[in-house]
């Protein structure tokens, strides 16, 4: 794994896998704060983030309504408006974008899976913990992989749960998808099925409480060759997703 970014030096191996506490200060309450330089490579793919970039919005959107529509979903406004608490990630192999995701933070809107799931998310909000929530995860099966679904979710978790100290992760899946997101990542059902208007199919809210990705990162992240069958083993080892919360923001700059 390489990490690319412009003036940044990475920090010493021996980096504790946790929130840099100047870094944290800096960071807006729910909101990004994006270093548009970031580019992280592995051997034949790139992840980066759309929002300084029309030219892969437009392709991030056809790319959406190609791979919900060949699974007889509706997709509105493909084009995302930009919001300072939405971060979108793309992963791209030369010119080809062929995944991506949004990473959406709870802010004074709150979250887009409370318009079906309110007093779920609410009940974990009253705890006094911080939720947030992954939307429009598209990846073309053609170029998808464990590998590349293992890089997408630890960027998520670094920008969520190491940068922004997020406590909780939603995600709004069609009903036959639920299984593959419990085995392999550890969520878990936390709303009943309903039908999803932006996309005007079923859907059913996972819950992943990221104590738990914490244990299992802990556990394999690093180690692809272990039989536990789950994507935190092909995760980046735990000294280079600390790595990762230096040279996300521009904030670290001066860290």
């Amino acid at each position: 794994m390489m990490i690319e970014t412009a003036g940044h030096a990475k920090p010493s191996p021996d980096v504790a896998l946790s929130l840099p506490p100047r870094l944290g200060a800096q960071v807006k309450q729910g909101s990004f704060s994006l270093n548009d330089e970031f580019i992280f490579e592995r051997a034949d793919y790139r992840i980066c983030f759309a929002q300084g970039s029309e030219v892969l919005r437009n392709k991030l959107a056809s790319l959406v309504e190609r791979m919900y529509g060949s699974r007889g979903l509706h997709v509105y406004h493909a084009i995302q408006d930009l919001h300072p608490s939405r971060a979108i990630l793309v992963a791209c192999r030369g010119e080809h974008l062929f995944g991506t995701l949004t990473l959406g933070l709870d802010s004074k809107a709150g979250l887009l899976a409370d318009t079906l799931y309110r007093p779920q998310i609410d009940a974990v909000r009253a705890k006094g913990r911080k939720v947030c929530e992954v939307t429009r995860l598209a990846i073309d099966p053609e170029y998808g992989s464990h590998d590349v679904m293992a890089s997408i979710f630890q960027l998520v978790y670094v920008m969520s749960r190491l940068i922004h100290g997020m406590t909780d992760l939603f995600i709004e899946v069609h009903p036959r998808h639920a299984g593959f997101y419990r085995r392999m990542l550890g969520y878990r059902i936390a709303g009943p099925e309903k039908i999803c208007p932006r996309v005007g199919a079923p859907a059913v809210l996972l819950h992943l409480p990221l104590e738990y990705a914490d244990a299992q990162l802990r556990q394999f992240a690093g180690k692809p060759m272990s039989r536990e069958r789950n994507l935190y083993k092909f995760s980046s080892p735990l000294r280079d997703l600390a790595a990762l919360t230096l040279t996300l923001s521009p904030a670290s700059a001066n860290c």
